[in-house]
């Protein structure tokens, strides 16, 4: 995935609640869950928080991956294209470099006994629990819903489904998901004292890479239009960064409070590089944000260039193809889970 040039950025994961930080031989009976939901086009801002450290934890623990389709209407009235944007994430997800023969990529919709798990799931939480839930309150004050949908409410306990149909254990997250997460540890211990040890406690995987703003100043987002997506053309890519906000100062130094705009496209490059963002300062100096921008392009490209290239080489037969493995893989899993999970109620 990298060039002779590129060095593999480096991210430094702990867990959380638990108040240590594990090493990587004390964790190799874990299950990693992780996944995205399809509305659009992966970018580099997914790439550098979470898709480049599913390359490294693939080949450390067996790993989901999860194409959330289900999850695309919590918070939509309608769920787009969703085949299109199925396959281009699959796609993206293979020219990364996530391996088939190693992780199972799955889809929800393909899964019944996951979802299955729902029903009892919600049984072991309450109304007040998950009106209280923090994440959820965010979602609905910016969901594009008309109305709040019953599903936005029950999305923390699907997204604990998710989590425990394949006995997931560690589960990359954002600090905005840890409420999520933490309702999957309260599902998984109530099942457990109610029924029976059915379940494992999962566990958060906290990330410290700089966040990525987007090329306006805000948050990168597929929806605002102001990120570089993985499959963007060169010229696409040269055209957005072109665009991006800078300020009037010639003198390019790297200063993220002061300087917000040209230190993020500082350290777009700087990552994309393997190099530290000031030193990419210093080196360009009173080259100005043209100079800046250059730079910028270049190594974003540079960067992106092998990712294109296996993109390319990929149709969507084989994307169809290695999805449908995925999910009979998934499927075998949620069935025995779902077997367990009734055979401890009773059913």
């Amino acid at each position: 995935m990298y060039g002779p040039s590129q060095r593999r950025p480096q991210k430094r994961w702990v867990l959380s609640r638990d108040g240590m930080i594990p090493k990587e031989r004390d964790l190799m009976n874990d299950v990693v869950l992780t996944g995205d939901r399809p509305t659009g086009p992966l970018h580099l801002g997914h790439y550098f928080g979470s898709l480049a450290n599913r390359v490294r934890l693939q080949d450390l623990h067996p790993m989901y991956v999860l194409i959330a389709d289900y999850q695309v209407i919590t918070d939509r009235d309608l769920p787009g294209e969703i085949r299109r944007h199925t396959m281009e994430l699959l796609l993206d997800y293979l020219a990364i470099g996530i391996d088939p023969a190693k992780v199972t990529i799955f889809q929800h919709s393909a899964i019944p006994e996951l979802n299955q798990l729902l029903l009892p799931f919600l049984s072991l939480v309450s109304v007040a629990e998950l009106g209280r839930n923090p994440t959820v309150k965010d979602e609905i004050a910016h969901s594009s819903q008309a109305a709040v949908s019953g599903l936005m409410f029950t999305y923390p306990v699907h997204q604990a489904a998710d989590i425990l149909f394949c006995k997931g254990t560690l589960v990359p997250v954002g600090k905005d998901q840890l409420p999520h997460l933490e309702v999957a540890r309260l599902v998984a211990r109530r099942f457990n004292d109610r029924y029976g040890e059915v379940f494992p406690l999962p566990k958060a995987m906290m990330g410290a890479q700089p966040m990525l703003k987007g090329l306006d100043g805000g948050k990168m987002s597929k929806s605002r239009g102001n990120a570089i997506a993985l499959s963007a053309t060169e010229d696409k890519t040269a055209l957005l960064i072109r665009k991006a906000r800078t300020d009037a100062e010639r003198l390019i130094t790297f200063e993220e409070e002061r300087r917000p705009e040209v230190a993020n496209l500082l350290t777009l490059a700087g990552l994309c590089l393997g190099r530290p963002p000031a030193e990419l300062a210093e080196e360009i100096g009173d080259g100005g944000a043209a100079t800046l921008k250059r730079v910028a392009t270049e190594a974003v490209n540079e960067f992106l260039r092998p990712i294109r290239r296996r993109r390319a080489e990929l149709t969507e037969g084989d994307a169809r193809r290695i999805l449908a493995e995925g999910n009979e893989r998934a499927r075998e899993r949620a069935v025995r889970t779902l077997e367990e999970v009734r055979a401890a109620m009773g059913f």
